[in-house]
Formats: structure tokens, sequence, C-alpha cells
């Protein structure tokens, strides 16, 4: 008898349908074929071992399964479920009418308990498109699954409990979730508040500035000036999820098993903090069996990179194609698949290799060739994709003990929202730019030209400052959302000479002065 089961392969962060075909004939032969990896060859002996333990026979017959389509490659052991089922049904142990209706996924232990999966999401998601009436997973998997409407979601314990709702001797009810009043219950829970932060004015407007044109920035300041505690606060300004962008994020997630358990959607922007010693295929994505890297995780969110000249030289190479296309290919001789990598990345440095150039205390002990050498570690290229570069000093004690608390991330981001909202209305048109950061030179031509005065300011700045060219773009794209904030519709001088000031490191002098003691 030939039964046919349902299943889905993950490709990037979507899937794609699999037909499992079984064939029960007098013999006694096992044979699995349609590209399966070692994992799901392995899986006879597993789905042996559940079936006798739920209390039904292994059928001792010719048993040839086929994993359509053949030339797509089938990874994991996510496949063990629909496997078991459909021999146990082409040896008309249990009836094969409703798996036509059903998409099936699990991975099988010895005692026939289910596993959960990787990919739960994207699975539902092709199953309702795929027009099937319901899917059945572990339980586990369940609630993530299940924000997916108009498909049916049962939720199993054990290869038992399938059998059961197959053979209608026990309902299985599905599992409910409701989407956006989960979504909106959780959207501003996040851990930290710029309410705690002492002092900074400067460095909190920057990234306010940062948050509302989707600008990356760099902050340089020594050890223990807080450039690492004002990056995990950035989340908290940035504008909340849409739904679309929940279920995009969720869905990586979800592709690369790091959805936590019981958490359906994600609901704040991802915060990515990678040591410096990752690899260059763990941040952009990639391996045998590619997966996503750092850089996707960090899609509508923040990446974080900490120590920026310890990163491996190859490591922030390969970033410099995701920062414009906001897309990473992984390419492999037979296939390639895309991940999704549209994220600001905020970096910090030290200023030199002591630590304390230009501090206001302590002396540098490095000469201007040390300083050069150690910001060059960052590539010219690399900082041209960087639009806002600020210094950061250490807070006075009398700040640090003023008990006064400051302006909270609720209040930053509702400004915020409202520059977004500005720039969505103006790229309405163009469905690939959604901020400031992401305008193209005709756009810039269109909506980023300063005024007569603000133009000369801005020559002026140019050729004082020695700016580099690359500085010229930079300095409008971060001008134009400054007016934003504003509510100006034309960029005028104060927008120009608060954006040039974003612009530290394109500055000819720095590091080349004499490193002196402090006054």
């Amino acid at each position: 008898m030939l039964v046919k089961t349902y299943a889905a392969a993950l490709q990037s962060i979507n899937a794609r349908t699999v037909t499992i075909e079984v064939s029960c004939t007098p013999g006694s032969y096992f044979q699995l074929v349609g590209l399966p990896d070692t994992a799901i060859k392995e899986s006879q002996d597993r789905i042996i071992s559940a079936i006798q333990s739920c209390g039904y026979r292994y059928p001792g017959r010719r048993i040839v399964i086929n994993m359509s389509p053949a030339d797509l490659r089938k990874e994991g052991s996510a496949y063990d479920l629909p496997l078991a089922i459909g021999i146990l049904a082409a040896d008309e142990q249990i009836p094969s009418e409703p798996l036509e209706r059903l998409m099936i996924m699990g991975e099988l232990s010895l005692d026939g308990s289910l596993q959960p999966i990787r990919g739960a999401l994207p699975i539902a998601i092709q199953a309702r498109s795929e027009g099937y009436e319901g899917l059945i997973l572990p339980k586990s998997n369940a609630q993530e699954a299940a924000v997916v409407n108009q498909l049916k979601v049962y939720g199993a314990d054990n290869l038992s409990e399938v059998i059961a709702m197959l053979c209608g001797r026990q309902d299985i009810m599905p599992t409910e979730v409701d989407t956006r009043g989960e979504f909106y219950r959780n959207q501003r829970a996040y851990p930290f508040d710029f309410n705690e932060v002492k002092g900074q004015e400067n460095v909190k407007r920057a990234l306010e500035v940062a948050a509302a044109g989707g600008h990356n920035l760099l902050m340089v300041g020594a050890p223990g000036s807080g450039k690492s505690m004002m990056a995990k606060r950035l989340p908290s300004i940035l504008p909340p999820f849409s739904l679309g962008e929940s279920l995009e994020t969720t869905k990586i997630y979800s592709v690369a098993g790091k959805l936590g358990k019981d958490i359906t959607l994600m609901t704040v922007r991802p915060f990515r903090a990678p040591h410096h010693s990752i690899s260059p295929a763990a941040l952009v994505g990639g391996g045998s069996n590619p997966q996503p890297g750092e850089i996707s995780l960090a899609h509508n969110g923040v990446l974080f990179l900490d120590e920026l000249p310890e990163f491996s030289r190859n490591v922030l190479e390969v970033m410099r194609q995701p920062l414009e296309e906001r897309m990473v290919t992984v390419a492999r001789a037979r296939f390639s698949v895309d991940y999704p990598a549209s994220f600001m990345l905020i970096a910090a440095m030290n200023p030199c290799p002591c630590g304390y150039y230009n501090h206001p205390t302590r002396a540098c002990e490095c000469t201007p060739q040390q300083v050069q050498k150690y910001l060059g570690r960052v590539s010219g290229p690399l900082l041209d994709r960087v639009d806002i570069q600020v210094e950061i000093f250490p807070v006075p004690f009398e700040k640090l003990s003023d008990q006064t608390m400051g302006e909270s991330s609720h209040e930053i981001c509702q400004r915020v929202v409202r520059a977004r909202e500005i720039q969505n209305q103006r790229f309405a048109q163009c469905p690939e730019v959604h901020c400031n950061a992401q305008m193209t030179p005709k756009l810039m031509q269109l909506y980023a030209q300063p005024d007569e005065a603000g133009l000369a300011r801005l020559k002026v700045a140019m050729e004082r400052l020695n700016l580099s060219a690359r500085a010229y773009d930079r300095i409008l794209k971060v001008a134009r959302t400054i007016a934003d904030l504003a509510g100006k519709e034309r960029i005028d001088q104060s927008d120009i000479g608060e954006a040039i000031q974003y612009r530290s490191l394109d500055k000819a002098s720095w590091g080349t002065q004499t490193a002196k003691s402090p006054v």
C-alpha cells in the first residue's frame, strides 16, 4: 500500500513542503531515498523503538520511502514523526484518510515522546499557504506555531496521542493564541531605561538621532565611560515593532533554534552583542548546514560590536555588503540561501591602545603612530558606512552622585516615533527605503539639500576641519534626521552644525597630536 504524509523543509527563513511517500509491500527491506542527511537515515532505529514502545508493531515488510522533491536536501530529525505515521498507515495499522489534510513534524525519542523542533513558525506559515487543515507537532512548539491564524495547530506529547487522534479515539484540542494581544502585551518590556544614565547628554542626543534615522553609530571613549551601558539602552528608544517586523524576526529566531521557551512572538527589538573572537561564518551566517548569523539575528534591531578594533579584520570586512544590501547571501556549490540583515550597527572602541587619548584627567601613554595604527584596524570602507561618530568622556563625580532622574526612554522614543512617521510619509513611494540612513543619491537630491546658510557652513567645515569627502553625504543624511526631529521641512545651518559634530574620526587631525599630560 502506498501512503503519503506531508512535512516541510527549511530554506533560509522559509519552509517548503515535502511529500513523504511510503510503500509497504511483501519482503524484508528498508530504503530511504530523496536526499536525506545522516540524521534522517538514522531515524529507522528511533522509529522502530518508538512504535514498539507505543504498543504497535513495526512491519517486517519491504518498506521504501521517498522524500519529494528528491533534489531538495532534507536535514534534521524533525521528520521522525511523519515517517513513523506513514509507515503505520502503509501497513494499515492506522487510517490514511486524515493524512491528506495534515502536515506533520516532530522528533521521536525511543519511548515515543516528541522533542521540540526548529522552524515551527515558518512551517506553520507554509502549511496555511498550501491549504492544509492542520499541523501536528510537539506540544512545546504549539504556542509558537499557533501564532498563524486560519490553521489548526495540534500539540502532542508523544506518538500515542497522534495515533489516537488519527484513529478518532482521542481529541487533541487545537492550540489557540491571541496573536495581537500577545504582541501588544509585552511590546515595551525593556530591562534598561535611559533615565538611569547620569550625564552624557551629548551621547544620548547622538543615540536619539541614530534611532530616529536608522543611522549606524560609533562611540569612541576611555574604558568605563559608559559605552556599553548606553548601547544596551538603545533598543528602548527605537520605534516599537510592527506585527510584520515581529513575525519576520520571530521566523529567524525559530529557524536558528533560539526562540526561548514559551515565547510565541518577538515583541521587542533584538540586541545582539557578539564577542570579538567571533568567526566570519558565525557573524554573517553559514556553516555546512547554513544557519542565520548574528547580523540576521539582529534583523530589525541592534548589532553591538564592543571593542571594535579587537575584531578580526576578515570579520569586519564581511559586514560591508550586508550593511549596504541589508541582506546576506550564503552560497554553496549546489544551492544558496538569503537571510535578511537590516540592522543598526552600534560600535564602541577605545581611542588608543592605552585607552586614554583625549582623556580629561589621565595622561595617554601612546605615540601618535600607535594611535593611528590602532584606529587603522578599522578600515575606511567600514567607517564609511557609519554615519555618526561621537566621543564619550567619563562622567564627573558631581553628576554621578546626582539623584535626579534623567529623561526616560519613553519620552525619547516618542520623539523618535514622530520623526520616523515623517520619514514613512516621505518615502511612501519607495518600498525599499524606510529611513533617512537608506536614502539613495537621487532621494538626497530631493529631500536632503540644505538652505544657502547651511550649505555655506558645510563648505567651511569641510575646508577648515579637513573632513573627508565621504563625510559629505553622511552629514547631509544625519542633518535631515535632525531636522525631522525638530519638525522642519528644510535643513538649516543649525542642523548642519550638529551633524558636523558627529564626524569625529573624519577630522584629519585625529590622533596626530602628541599626547599630553592632563592639565
